[in-house]
């Protein structure tokens, strides 16, 4: 295949690196870099699997790196000769199952493990644990977390929730007010708007264990524990008794499995109280987890780690190659081809 008409050579690297720049299938680049040992060190030196990585989703960026964690892999020492060149293959190996994980259709699910806090609670029996309880109503009685009462309508609240994985894929989040059946009027104490975010905590596990019992921190030093890697746009909420879909204007990567709801703007006054509310009966975070594949060091700078050894074989780099077919050989080709005589098309008629 060496000896055979070479693409990259006939094209020039630059328009060669152009075309490869338009493919937005991973199975696509991994199947070029398949076909021969130039054409793979051409996709390893210029990191094309990685740089895809940042089109699907631009959090990829936080990672200080990425690193492999493997009983079989040995590493190169820094400073060798092929360290370098080692490095590049590596994180070759990693993106281009990263971004087959990001591309493709997965189950989805509620990605919630378990509440950390809220900002305020009215009273025990209010807690944010009963917002991972679908029903609004358990036995006799309601099921919902409360806010302290506020006079000014405009103070908000959070609540805080840990996911199941570190890295967890985001598509929407859903929430629903709570309707007061026991009040007159039936209120419901929805918000305005609802923002998200999503980051990881600066603690260690043995201090956020502390911290999720020990009620009275302050919201103010509670936040601070946190770094925000993504913040979402502010949706508006109905006031409405129902589960409220806010879908992610894309899906995005929770880097750390924190995720915290925002709550702005208290619609509803209590007449008893003479104060606003907040009251939520249900919560659900959808997407899906990248364990036990990929995990997320947050201890400093955030790091991306790669466990081959916990991968399906159906996901490794040779059966994204070999599961495709002849007929997806031949629509690669195709595309390939297409997207040559555009870039042709172009040179020849500027």
């Amino acid at each position: 295949m060496e000896s055979c008409w070479d693409l990259i050579h006939w094209l020039g690297q630059d328009p060669a690196t152009s075309v490869l720049f338009c493919l937005d299938d991973p199975a696509d680049l991994v199947r070029f870099a398949a076909v021969s040992h130039s054409w793979e060190q051409f996709a390893i030196e210029n990191g094309f699997l990685k740089k895809l990585c940042l089109r699907l989703c631009p959090d990829v960026s936080i990672f200080s790196y990425a690193t492999e964690v493997s009983s079989s892999k040995k590493i190169a020492e820094v400073g060798s000769s092929n360290y370098e060149w080692e490095c590049q293959k590596k994180d070759h190996r990693i993106y281009s199952y990263f971004s087959y994980c990001l591309a493709s259709p997965a189950a989805k699910s509620d990605c919630i493990d378990e509440p950390i806090g809220a900002s305020s609670t009215d009273n025990p029996d209010e807690g944010i644990e009963n917002t991972l309880e679908p029903r609004d109503r358990v036995r006799t009685g309601p099921s919902y977390w409360s806010s302290k009462g506020e006079k000014d309508p405009g103070v908000p609240e959070t609540l805080t929730y840990r996911l199941r994985s570190k890295l967890c894929v985001i598509d929407e989040i859903r929430v629903q007010p709570f309707e007061a059946f026991f009040q007159h009027g039936y209120p419901i104490y929805s918000a305005k708007t609802v923002q998200f975010r999503m980051g990881y905590s600066k603690l260690s596990q043995e201090t956020r264990i502390d911290t999720m019992h020990n009620a009275a921190n302050s919201q103010k030093s509670a936040d601070d524990n946190y770094v925000w890697t993504y913040t979402s746009p502010q949706y508006q909420m109905d006031q409405e008794n129902v589960l409220q879909s806010f879908k992610l204007p894309r899906p995005v990567i929770c880097i750390g499995g924190i995720l915290q709801i925002e709550l702005l703007g208290r619609v509803q006054k209590q007449e008893m109280a003479g104060a606003y509310y907040f009251c939520v009966c249900h919560v659900q975070v959808i997407g899906h987890t990248l364990s036990p594949v990929f995990d997320a060091d947050t201890t400093g700078n955030p790091v991306l780690k790669y466990f081959p050894d916990a991968r399906p074989c159906a996901a490794s780099r040779s059966a994204l190659v070999e599961e495709a077919g002849e007929s997806m050989w031949c629509s690669f080709v195709r595309r390939i081809m297409q997207l040559v005589l555009r870039c042709l098309c172009r040179r020849w008629f500027r």
